[in-house]
């Protein structure tokens, strides 16, 4: 991307949030027109919206949505201008006093007392401080719309016709300052857009999310279920769900090992020195689960692997003609989220990761990283997902919150800039967005609904190896320090797994298909011949030494309502058999798409699932 349409980019989306912000203004000065006696917290606007927290004497309705709605247009219409008033913060003190607003009245104590950062942080709000920054906090700004004053730094538009459309969208309880201790209020969400056509899309997209929802289709499609006894975060995966995550798994090591990875295994507790040494415990202790035993040893469940794969390399001394040595793994990780963190399989405390990490010399990182790269666009390559990258960089002015010097990480940075412009692919930088031990390379990958998800990463470590006094043999007979980098592909397969089923909306292609086909006998008497079509079809060959998918619907129903049934479930093809097609040897196809293949015989569909399997690619 040029830097002339980023700018452009990052002026739009300032534009687009500026007009949210005052469209929040408007909402709270049509709330306050139908409840005076309402108190305003906070009303920052956020990606795709805004919000306004108020506490008001009634529980609103979405009948109170409209009313508020109504009046929004009613104000919009006048064209009220968004007008700047600036006061000594004492007098702006008495001034909320008078307007009977308590929340404002905390927060310009806050304000006078801490600044305007603690304000940020309390709110999260950065327009609600009312000034640009902690210097010289005696003055502060209000907008006034109509009616309503509002303490806020700005800026808005200049009045209310140019506020675009806009809709209401949700009620939900908010603490004051996100504390549990304060009152709560009422959050009313909005959206605002700058032209009808981009709203109505937006409507049509959470529409079509909210068919897609993974947690929803993991139930319907018996995909994987959660249990209070076992624990929140913690997945069970059905036998289907763990059919999809064993073809990720053999799909993952099918591309890495012509490169050379070779398989290790590791203990899921450890003692928690192996992770003061690497430097996690003073990171994220707060997040590791901790575990007690009878040595009176402090032990945990491992939060990530890449500490115990050093040990694997520490076991002996290593020769440079052993290098680079690429070790691979699929398993779990655990942490310790927060309760309310919890989402479906997006966010959940059993990770399981398709993990590696390459010991190599110096010389040999860019092909390492090149190899890496290899892998991650032939797995993504399949599911149709276009993929953007971008260079992770540390923020250089936080070094305390990264392990090495800067010369080691302008060192390491640099290296991975020249394998992007060896690979000659276009990416942005993000500072302070590396992992706290090295830059990194982040791979995000866009889906059918165009939303982009970080998936993929290739990170370069110098850190680790000093930190674990990793060494090798040298060709000089000198003990030298190793690279690492740390591999991930799919990244966490139970976030892989919510993105794909939101991808595909359930519908998976026939490869990765719980059910591929489903034979459908017509009556009762075609059960016979049902049974030797699924016996042809899982004797034919496919790679890994796996079978067809294939089963029967032998339910005393109607063949619509059992092809019905199989379209609900999504399943690929169904294969209607009756008195024509036992007599000839054959089966009807019909597509999940509702697409009809005729009559054909059982060995031409086996040749046709075959080909869409070991391709990875449904035939049109």
């Amino acid at each position: 991307m040029s830097t002339s349409m980023k700018v452009s980019e990052e002026q739009a989306q300032f534009e687009l949030d500026r007009m949210r912000h005052s469209t929040a203004h408007l909402m709270a000065a049509a709330v306050q027109l139908l409840w005076p006696e309402a108190k305003f917290g906070v009303g920052p606007a956020i990606k795709n919206g805004f919000y306004y927290d108020i506490e008001l004497p009634v529980a609103l309705t979405p009948k109170d949505m409209e009313r508020i709605e109504i009046k929004m247009r009613e104000l919009k219409n006048k064209k009220l201008p968004y007008q700047r008033i600036e006061m000594d913060i004492d007098a702006a003190i008495e001034e909320m006093s008078k307007r009977n607003q308590p929340y404002k009245v905390e927060l310009l104590n806050l304000l006078k007392e801490r600044g305007s950062t603690a304000v940020i942080e309390e709110t999260g709000d950065s327009e609600a401080v009312g000034v640009s920054s902690d210097q010289g906090v005696d003055k502060v700004s209000f907008y006034q719309t109509g009616h309503f004053v509002d303490l806020c730094r700005g800026p808005h538009v200049d009045t209310t016709s140019q506020i675009g459309v806009f809709k209401l969208m949700s009620i939900a309880g908010a603490y004051w300052r996100g504390d549990e201790k304060n009152p709560q209020l009422q959050r009313l969400y909005g959206t605002a857009f700058n032209s009808k056509e981009e709203l109505d899309h937006y409507l049509w997209f959470l529409e079509e999310a909210k068919k897609r929802d993974h947690r929803r289709l993991g139930q319907e499609l018996d995909l994987f279920t959660f249990s209070d006894l076992v624990g929140g975060g913690l997945p069970l995966f059905t036998p289907k769900g763990t059919i999809i995550r064993d073809l990720l798994e053999e799909f993952v090591q099918s591309l890495e090992k012509p490169h050379g990875y070779q398989r290790v295994r590791i203990p899921h507790i450890t003692k928690s020195d192996l992770y003061k040494v690497s430097g996690h415990w003073d990171k994220f202790q707060e997040d590791i689960f901790h575990v007690s035993g009878k040595s009176g040893e402090d032990f945990c469940i491992k939060p990530m692997n890449c500490p115990h794969h050093t040990q694997i390399y520490a076991s002996r001394m290593r020769s440079y003609r052993e290098l680079p040595i690429r070790m691979s793994e699929v398993t779990a990780v655990y942490r310790d989220e927060l309760p309310g963190t919890l989402q479906g399989l997006s966010r959940v405390r059993a990770i399981t990761q398709d993990d590696a990490h390459v010991f190599c010399r110096s010389d040999q990182v860019a092909e390492e990283a090149m190899r890496i790269f290899s892998i991650i666009e032939g797995f993504y390559k399949p599911f149709g997902m276009e993929l953007s990258i971008r260079l992770s960089l540390w923020d250089e002015t936080h070094p305390e919150k990264y392990l090495g010097t800067p010369e080691t990480w302008n060192n390491a940075q640099e290296q991975l800039r020249q394998v992007l412009r060896d690979k000659n692919v276009s990416w942005t930088e993000e500072a302070g967005e590396a992992a706290f031990y090295g830059p990194k390379i982040d791979f995000t990958a866009k889906d059918a609904l165009d939303r982009s998800w970080q998936l993929a990463t290739i990170q370069l470590d110098f850190n680790l190896p000093e930190r674990f006094n990793l060494e090798y043999v040298g060709a000089d007979g000198h003990a030298t320090r190793p690279v690492m980098l740390h591999r991930a592909i799919l990244g966490s397969v139970e976030r892989f797994m919510s993105v794909l089923i939101e991808h595909y909306a359930g519908a998976f292609p026939t490869w990765l298909a719980p059910v591929q086909a489903v034979v459908i006998p017509i009556a009762d008497r075609h059960l016979d011949y049902a049974y030797e079509v699924k016996k042809a079809l899982q004797e034919i060959s496919l790679p890994n030494g796996r079978i067809l998918r294939v089963e029967i619907d032998e339910a005393r129903e109607s063949m619509q309502k059992k092809i019905r049934n199989a379209q609900m479930q999504k399943i690929p093809y169904m294969l209607v058999v009756g008195d024509k097609e036992a007599e000839n040897g054959t089966i009807a196809v019909r597509r999940r798409s509702g697409g009809d293949l005729g009559t054909l015989p059982i060995a031409d569909l086996a040749e046709r699932l075959k080909t869409e399997i070991i391709t990875r690619s449904d035939l049109a």
